[in-house]
This record gives structure tokens, C-alpha cells and sequence, in this order.
């Protein structure tokens, strides 16, 4: 029997430990050097605004602060321009949570796709204001490459809490 991803199947709680490897790892992606390369999201964001939708007592502003000074720190970047649009992205998302989750996995990345922007233009926005030179068209990439990376993401991030098909009642759940 192949095994169907549907949304109508119930999920069994995320381990926190699982969140914040997954959190950890979207930070050392966002530290390797490939992550100035027009097109690469942010996957920080990206990862921010998945759990901030799902588990909303989790992920929240606290995570978008602490990872967005992160972020500033490592990169040299103007202090609190990282922070300001982490914590924005995760408060619209929590926000939004309830809606966002009530479409189907594709029309959910065109829901996330102007919270992902709206993020990229904060950092911009935040940069400009400084006076440092705006970045080309490439930087607005990410956000698209990242909603066309939303379901397989969804896919992958969701994994570990999908119970087996097939209930076997010698195996504990």
C-alpha cells in the first residue's frame, strides 16, 4: 500500500528537539557562503514562517529576535535589520496562521509568498535607511525560489509527525 501525504490525516505532536535542529540547521545554511547567491532564500525566514503557522506556541517572535541578531552579528549587517523582519514575518504568520492553514499546500505558498517579501523589502528598507546601496532585483528572488520550495518543505518538515497507515498494535506509537 503506497503511503498518501493527504491534509485530512492527523498528525502526532512535534518534538521541540526536532523545531530547533530544524531551526539550527536553517542558520548554518544561512551562514555558508552560498547564501548570497541571487536566487537562495532565506531560509531562516523561510523556516520562521513554517513554524510560526504550525506550531505557534513554539516559534514565535522570541525565535525571530534571537535568530535575526544572529543573523546581524554574522553577517556585519546594520543592528536590528535582521531582527525587525524576523520578528514582523513571525508575528504576520502567527497571525495568519489559522487562514493560511486552511488552504491547500499550494495555495498556502501563495499566501506565504508576500510575507516572504514583505520581509526581504524590510531588510532593504532597513539597509537604505543607513545609506547603504540597494541590492539589485536578484535579492527579491529568494522569496519566490522559497514559495516554490513551500510544499516539498511542508513535505519534509512534516514527516516525522505523520502516524503510519497501517496500525500495527505489537508496535508502540
Amino acid at each position: 500500500m503506497q503511503p498518501t501525504f493527504s491534509s485530512s490525516r492527523i498528525l502526532l505532536p512535534v518534538r521541540p528537539w526536532f523545531v530547533y535542529l530544524t531551526l539550527f540547521g536553517a542558520t548554518a545554511a544561512n551562514l555558508l557562503p552560498t547564501a548570497y547567491w541571487p536566487g537562495m532564500p532565506d531560509w531562516i525566514a523561510m523556516l520562521i514562517c513554517f513554524w510560526s503557522i504550525r506550531e505557534t506556541r513554539r516559534v514565535g517572535m522570541g525565535w525571530g529576535f534571537a535568530l535575526g541578531l544572529l543573523m546581524d552579528v554574522a553577517d556585519g549587517a546594520v543592528l536590528g535589520q535582521h531582527c525587525f523582519a524576523y520578528v514582523l514575518l513571525a508575528y504576520t504568520a502567527a497571525s495568519l496562521a489559522r487562514r493560511i492553514l486552511w488552504f491547500p499546500l499550494a495555495q498556502q505558498a501563495l499566501q506565504v509568498l508576500p510575507l516572504l517579501l514583505l520581509t526581504q523589502l524590510m531588510q532593504t528598507l532597513m539597509r537604505s535607511l543607513t545609506g547603504a546601496d540597494l541590492p539589485g532585483w536578484g535579492y527579491f528572488i529568494g522569496p519566490f525560489v522559497a514559495t516554490l520550495l513551500w510544499i516539498p518543505a511542508t513535505f519534509l518538515l512534516l514527516l516525522p509527525q505523520y502516524q503510519p497507515l497501517v496500525q500495527d498494535p505489537n508496535r508502540p506509537i
